[in-house]
């Protein structure tokens, strides 16, 4: 072979593997997981079950009557009949603005808009992947892209969705109960910076006391908003004394009641 050949050769294989390893980079992976969308409480459910799954808000018992029903969207409702939901009785809604600093929510216009529209308070959520970047990085990103807030009395301070690893792996996505801790404040901390508001905080009792090993309070600062597929709430994150929105199921929608009337709610959104 000569050596003009030899080098052609020696040419082809860098760029071969230059190619592959590309493909199999963390950048490259990241972009594509980031890519997914997953729902508040998507996987709360997969790890700690649905239990009753209830499915209406006559269910929820009289000591609720009262307080006010919502729902939470994502992508996946696409083009919400926001007039049916509204008829159904619900009040209040979350929907799903971003995860990690790759994923935005294609029908995010659509479905902040025409809740509105219909009369609803509205507010959105960032789902968190805190292997990712670190949490200023992921507050600027969600205020960046719907996250904000306003104090026209119609929306709701944003909410860091935190849960589960969705990617497998750790649950806790590698973090030490103090990094979580640390990852978590800085999220909040960026975001009442950049909107005067602390944001609210979803979340499950298991996750949260398992991957902050209960520590850290913000208790006295960030709405609770906890998932509990089951008859009662059930007991309260490390610190908190009550909850300000519960899920209570996923079917045939995520569906909420917000702990308080109308006038409370209306507080919630004016700060």
């Amino acid at each position: 072979m000569s050596p003009q050949s030899s080098a052609g050769s020696r040419v082809v294989r860098a760029t071969a593997i230059a190619l592959v390893a590309s493909f199999l980079s963390p950048v490259q992976t990241y972009a594509a997981e980031g890519a997914d969308d997953h729902t508040a409480g998507s996987q709360i459910a997969k790890h700690e079950g649905t239990g009753a799954m209830l499915g209406s808000p006559s269910e929820l018992g009289p000591e609720n009557v009262g307080s006010v029903h919502g729902i939470d969207v994502s992508s996946h409702q696409g083009n919400v009949d926001w007039g049916h939901w509204w008829r159904s009785g619900k009040r209040f809604v979350y929907i799903k603005a971003t995860e990690g600093t790759n994923y935005t929510n294609p029908n995010f216009t659509q479905q902040y808009n025409g809740s509105a529209a219909v009369g609803m308070t509205r507010g959105s959520y960032h789902f968190a992947l805190p292997n990712r970047s670190d949490g200023a990085t992921q507050a600027r990103f969600f205020v960046q892209n719907g996250g904000g807030w306003s104090r026209d009395g119609r929306t709701l301070p944003g909410t860091l969705d935190i849960e589960y690893n969705p990617y497998g792996g750790d649950t806790c996505y590698g973090l030490s109960h103090a990094a979580m801790v640390n990852w978590i404040r800085s999220f909040s901390d960026t975001y009442h910076a950049l909107t005067k508001r602390w944001p609210v905080i979803y979340t499950s009792a298991l996750w949260w006391d398992k991957c902050t090993g209960r520590s850290g309070d913000f208790s006295s600062t960030n709405p609770l908003w906890v998932a509990r597929y089951a008859a009662a709430v059930g007991p309260m994150p490390f610190q908190w004394p009550f909850h300000t929105i519960w899920q209570f199921t996923s079917s045939p929608i995520d569906q909420n009641v917000f702990n308080g009337g109308a006038d409370r709610l209306a507080a919630l959104a004016t700060g």
